[in-house]
């Protein structure tokens, strides 16, 4: 049997540049972001010579080029030291066996350039490596390393995907729950108002058709990925013959983490509706609370009037005419 292990090769890629400086990275296929270690010394402008590839070759406890000067040792802690004696190797993109150091250690490499500076250590490499380590630091200071890193890879399409399929198995169940009321009168009540809808039987049992379209924009588009869980609910729930769903949207959710959602998002935006004037108002509440910046109710629509009850049939009628009928009655008529 083969002892050889597999190295891992990079699932994704790219390059990040900070303040004029690209350091190579990837992402292993289980999610691991990794700096080049020859691209990290690229950019701080050291290469070792060959006795230190000739050390590095018998002795693989040896740190990275770039911190390998003597000068430097007082600065890198032991936790530093055991960071690079696990780093990675990893197939690059051109097919090459790269080693690579988790991409939070860049902070701690940066640093240490600038405490051996501030400490007075006159080296000609120091003065360039530490100038370039404070422009590092100022480059991705203000945005988290992870989050660069898996924008220069394309990571993030990978990440945001897992992290919506985590949320959907946690909201859309398999199987279709069984009723239980969800939007009570208050929360159509508030709407009603707002929108002019009279709140009397005829239009809480035939509510306006727009209501329909008004919901998924102020409750489930809310839901945390909304848009989503909605188009999965949607496809998930059965429809009739006439186009019509056979189960409310809310019976897909989940009884633990759907409906529990959904519940928070129909008691806020009833709150956000009954402190509201106009719908204008209600609009930007609902905005500032979570974000909806393309919301416009002007297109959801406005009241329609019920569609009158279907006629019903005269077959009562005649029957009782029938059998009422006097022939000698209408024979004198």
């Amino acid at each position: 049997m083969s002892n050889i292990i597999k190295v891992p090769k990079a699932k994704y890629h790219g390059e990040l540049e900070l303040r004029g400086y690209v350091l190579p990275c990837a992402v292993l296929p289980n999610g691991e972001r990794l700096f080049s270690e020859r691209g990290i010394a690229t950019a701080f402008g050291i290469k070792g010579g060959g006795a230190y590839w000739q050390k590095k070759k018998t002795d693989s406890a040896v740190l990275p080029e770039y911190l390998s000067a003597n000068y430097l040792t007082p600065f890198i802690s032991n936790e530093l030291r055991e960071i690079f004696n696990s780093a990675v190797e990893y197939e690059a993109v051109n097919g090459t066996i790269s080693n690579g150091i988790d991409v939070t250690v860049l902070p701690e490499i940066c640093d240490v350039y600038i405490r051996a500076e501030r400490a007075g250590v006159k080296n000609a490499n120091l003065i360039n490596a530490a100038a370039i380590a404070h422009k590092l630091l100022m480059g991705f200071a203000k945005v988290g390393i992870i989050a660069l890193v898996d924008e220069a890879t394309g990571y993030q399409y990978e990440r945001e995907k897992k992290e919506l399929q985590v949320v959907l198995k946690a909201m859309v169940s398999d199987d279709i729950l069984d009723w239980q009321q969800a939007f009570h009168l208050n929360f159509y009540k508030e709407i009603f108002r707002l929108w002019g809808v009279p709140f009397t039987d005829k239009y809480i049992k035939r509510k306006p058709q727009f209501i329909g379209g008004l919901t998924n924009e102020l409750v489930y588009k809310n839901l945390p990925k909304g848009v989503f869980v909605l188009d999965a609910l949607k496809t998930k729930t059965p429809k009739t013959k006439g186009g019509n769903f056979k189960y409310r949207l809310h019976q897909s959710l989940t009884a633990d983490v759907g409906r529990e959602a959904l519940k928070k998002v129909i008691y806020s935006i009833e709150t956000l509706a009954a402190i509201s004037e106009t719908k204008e108002q209600f609009r930007k509440l609902v905005q500032n609370r979570y974000g909806q910046t393309s919301i416009n109710f002007d297109e959801v629509g406005e009241l329609d009037t019920p569609k009158p009850l279907p006629t019903l049939s005269t077959f009562n009628k005649d029957l009782t005419k029938a059998l009422n009928y006097n022939p000698d009655k209408d024979k004198k008529k």
